[in-house]
């Protein structure tokens, strides 16, 4: 979609769950595991299922703020008569015409106009709060109904999980980190959508799998389902007028908070020849983790600050890699990644 010779870029759905994770602490209650010995174990789960409510109000916080665009945008007011508006019966809240917006959402100057994310109003009029705005903003139905979609199946088993705190923080923290790098490779168009923030979903729990291995069955089949979830997603993003940087961005920044926020204690399980109690059970961390939550906040740190530093001073970090371009976008015989 374009307008004023400018082409708007949307951040593409987010993928569907993870699937396929199975954890052998999982469960509540005594646990009784059959061992191949005559000589019984068991453990006590101490693990909560925290009810997931962060998850369904930031779906309805992104739905609110597309009825609010759309009540802004109001096609027929731009336009002369009704008739190049879509679904003109939904009168100041139809769309833009499809071959503007064929996503059936606003203009890209309704868009730029509440928040959407571009490098000029961002670094040279100093308007940083772009970088958060912009993951409420979505180009359309069609991308906001991709984006929370994906959000359902992804977020609130996470949640459930791992509480709203931290699902939360990842997922705000990873839509900023999406945004930043984000915006120092685009600087001629517009970038809304939440997807920088699912990917840093996707990203924590890849990182939650490898920190926690050791409390996972079938751990193959989990980490290549999931990894082929993250390529195909990733993949999409190669398509033009989709934000990969953000994509990429957020997953980066997902992937490093799940080794500080998502690790688990690992059980030790006793032996014994009758029912333990719970304070028998010893569970505690191992050193690998420590190690992995360290050089993640390390890294989490140096890329803000100097991601920040190098956006505001205005540094176009494509001149540095005359390669990454490749990643958002893949021109072919049926289009040009400049459009």
């Amino acid at each position: 979609m374009s307008n004023s010779n400018r082409s708007d870029l949307e951040r593409g759905g987010g993928g569907g769950g993870g699937g396929g994770k199975n954890r052998e602490n999982n469960y509540s209650g005594a646990t009784y595991v059959a061992a191949a010995s005559s000589t019984p174990y068991y453990f006590e789960s101490t693990e909560r299922e925290w009810t997931s409510w962060i998850v369904p109000m930031f779906v309805i916080a992104n739905i609110a703020v597309f009825v609010v665009t759309m009540f802004v945008n109001n096609c027929p007011k731009s336009r002369e008569g009704n008739q190049q508006c879509v679904a003109r019966f939904l009168g100041r809240f139809s769309f833009e015409p499809l071959k503007d917006n064929p996503l059936f959402g606003p203009s890209s100057l309704t868009l730029e106009k509440l928040g959407a994310l571009e490098w000029n109003k961002v670094v040279k009029e100093h308007q940083g709060w772009r970088l958060v705005s912009c993951i409420w903003l979505h180009a359309g139905v069609i991308h906001l109904l991709a984006n929370m979609l994906s959000l359902v199946f992804i977020g609130i088993r996470l949640e459930q999980q791992f509480g709203f705190v931290r699902i939360g923080t990842i997922y705000l923290l990873s839509g900023f980190g999406g945004s930043i790098l984000s915006s120092l490779f685009i600087r001629n168009s517009i970038s809304v959508g939440a997807s920088g923030a699912l990917f840093g979903l996707l990203g924590a729990m890849l990182s939650e799998l490898i920190t926690n291995w050791t409390i996972y069955s079938n751990k193959a089949a989990a980490l290549t389902t999931l990894v082929v979830i993250i390529v195909i997603n990733l993949a999409v993003g190669i398509l033009p007028h989709v934000d990969n940087f953000a994509h990429i961005g957020g997953f980066l920044t997902g992937f490093l908070l799940g080794f500080v926020l998502l690790l688990r204690p690992q059980f030790g399980w006793i032996v014994r020849q009758s029912l333990p109690a719970a304070s028998q059970v010893q569970s505690k961390h191992k050193i690998y983790q420590y190690i992995l939550w360290i050089i993640a906040v390390v890294l989490l740190i140096v890329g803000f600050v100097v991601g920040l530093v190098i956006l505001f001073r205005g540094v176009d970090a494509n001149k540095h890699c005359h390669w990454c371009h490749y990643l958002s976008c893949v021109p072919t015989s049926r289009w040009n990644c400049g459009n």
